[in-house]
This record gives C-alpha cells, structure tokens and sequence, in this order.
C-alpha cells in the first residue's frame, strides 16, 4: 500500500472523484486537494483520506503545500489556465506532475519544460487519460510498423454525455481555432473544415478536424512531421461546422463568451450516468502513410473514457512512483506503447504496411 505519497488536485471534480475513488479501490491514499473545503472536506472523509483546501493563485502557497508530495496527480481544469502554475510548483518541490488534459497548448506548454524537468530529475506528463494514452499508445504502434512515414491521421470517437469540466476544456480549445501539423510545425486552419468518413472498429462515422493533443504528443512519440487529427460527430452537424465551424472560435475567443457558458454548464448540465461509464466505449483510429504509398491502418476500442481515465491515471501514477522517469514526455515515451493494454476491456488492430487504399 502507498501511504500519502501522492496528491490529487481537483479532487471534487467529476473526474477527480472517480479517480480518488479508484485510488482508494487499488490501495492508495492519495492527499485530496482542491480550491473549496466546503467540496473536499466531506469527500475526503467518506473515503478516509487527508485533505488540503488551497488555490493556485500564490507560488509560494502552492509549492508549500505540494512539498513532500511525491507527485501530484492534476485534474483541475481548464488546464489552459491551472497547469502552469502546477508545474512550476513541481518543479520547485522536486515532485512529478501528471494531469489528464486534452488541451493542445497545455501539452506544448509541458514539452517546453523538459530540461527543467531533466535537471530537478521529475516527470512532467499531460494527457494521462483518454486524451491522449489510447491515441498515443495506438499512434506509436502504427507507425512502428511503417518506419518511413511522415503523414499521420488520428480520429476518436467518443460515445457518451460530456462532464462539465470536459465542456469548459472544450471551449478553451475551440477558441484557439483549428490546427494541424505541417513539416514539423504547427499550423493554424480554418477550425472543422474537411469533414470526411472514417471507418472506426464498431462502424464508419463521420468526422471533421479538430486540434487534439496528438499534434502535440504524437510528434514526440513518432517524429512524423505532417499530423491531421480528428473527432467524430453526427453527420448533420458536421455539415453544419463545415459551413460556420471557422466562426466558432471568433465567438468564443472573448473570456466573458466562456465565462457565461461556464455558468451555463454549472446550473444545468448533467454529469454522466452510471448507465453511460458502465456500457459506452471509446473507438480510436490512426493512418500512417510514406511517399511511397505505403500505409498502415490501426483501431484500438477501449472502456467508457471516464472511467478509462481514472485506471489509466492511477495506472500511470503507479508507474511513475515505481520507476522514476525523467523529462516532458508524452506518454507513449514513458511507458511504451503497450501502456494503454494494461487496461481491462481494451483491443487494437493493426494492419501489415500495404499499398494505399481510400482513406478509413
């Protein structure tokens, strides 16, 4: 039993409860944390465990109170705006940082940081739930297989209601607008234009371009220069995003825009049901291609994605604790591709290289 090496933050959110209470089912005791005692005080006592109230505004408030944690295990979004501070504090104290982000500018952000994290002899990690372990895991096998690529396409359909927290970190990345990969680079696009049909391992969807974080994590994984990525979404709504979706990010660039649906989300949006984490599933696929006209062609299908983030949160938790990585990496470079197998109820496939045919 790891006795109070980690902590939690963002504990009372609708994903941190789920990976508390999974902490607490494989033995942990992990110090809960969060901005609002009122929230953290009776959780923390229904599952026996320490807690902390204590915001993320004062430096030297944060790294006293994360000092003599291990690592600190963060779920406290939008992490456009909670992650860096987080991280500097690690980096001070001298613990590893985990955060389970899908935000594209985070993960840039935690790459930027990874001499600093070398020398302090920390890991830095975002995405360690459904964004991005399946992708990156899925990614890193495909293009193993395909050693001369240099295009790559990613797609995840996730089946399922959204937390409100998921919907505030949504927002931050609809108002950065669209984004592909071009010769190493990031490259802003006109956000949700090039829908298409992608045959996924259950049944084709359609999807439309969006700016997850395998631009980021995928080009650490593999090195591949040329990165589109994707999501699924009924077919008449991306054809509605085709038309407006370069729009979206204009509205919801203003902070006040997302501050009002923030409030919107809290009022009146339903978390997830038991019904949906116990019987929905998550589909992933991933294209590499070389100039040949080779391709290899992958589907990974995993659990519902909040219950995957809390096993594979905690998972990599155990797994930073039990061998010490170091650096900004993606999590595919820490653990390997193998990684995301270790969750019960996950299946990939993937093709030999093979001539290319239309896409999905």
């Amino acid at each position: 039993m790891i006795e109070k090496e980690w902590m939690l933050y963002g504990a009372y959110g609708y994903t941190g409860r789920l990976i508390a209470v999974e902490a607490v089912r494989r033995g942990h005791k992990p110090v809960l944390a969060g901005r609002s005692a009122k929230k953290l005080e009776p959780f923390a006592r229904q599952l026996g465990l320490d807690w902390k109230a204590f915001s993320l505004e004062d430096a030297g408030l944060l790294v006293e109170n994360i000092r003599g944690s291990r690592l600190v295990l963060h779920a406290a979004g939008p992490f456009t705006y909670t992650s860096d501070p987080m991280i500097r504090a690690c980096l001070e104290s001298g613990a590893h940082y985990v955060d389970i982000t899908g935000e594209l500018n985070v993960f840039e952000n935690t790459f930027s940081y990874h001499s600093s994290a070398i020398d302090r002899g920390v890991l830095l990690l975002s995405g360690a739930g459904i964004d991005v372990i399946p992708s990156d895991c899925l990614i890193k096998v495909v293009v193993d297989k395909l050693p001369d690529a240099i295009e790559l396409e990613s797609a995840v359909a996730a089946v399922g209601q959204a937390s409100v927290g998921t919907k505030r970190s949504g927002l931050e990345i609809i108002a950065s607008g669209g984004w592909v990969r071009r010769n190493g680079r990031l490259v802003p696009v006109p956000f949700a234009k090039g829908a298409r049909d992608i045959v996924f391992s259950d049944h084709p969807r359609t999807v439309i371009p969006f700016p997850w974080g395998d631009l980021s994590t995928a080009y650490r994984s593999t090195g591949i220069p040329n990165i589109t990525t994707y999501v699924a979404v009924p077919h008449r709504l991306a054809n509605i995003l085709n038309a407006f979706g370069p729009m979206l990010p204009k509205l919801l660039k203003p902070r006040f825009v997302r501050k009002t649906l923030d409030v919107i989300f809290e009022n009146f949006q339903q978390e997830p049901d038991e019904n949906q984490l116990n019987r929905k599933t998550s589909h992933f696929w991933a294209r590499a291609a070389a100039p040949d006209g080779m391709e290899v062609l992958g589907w990974l299908e995993t659990i519902e994605g909040y219950q995957f983030t809390a096993k594979a949160s905690v998972r990599v938790v155990e797994r930073i604790l039990a061998e010490n990585p170091k650096g900004a990496l993606s999590p595919a470079q820490a653990f390997g591709s193998d990684l995301v197998m270790e969750i019960k109820g996950t299946n990939m496939e993937v093709t030999p290289p093979s001539r290319r045919n239309s896409p999905g």
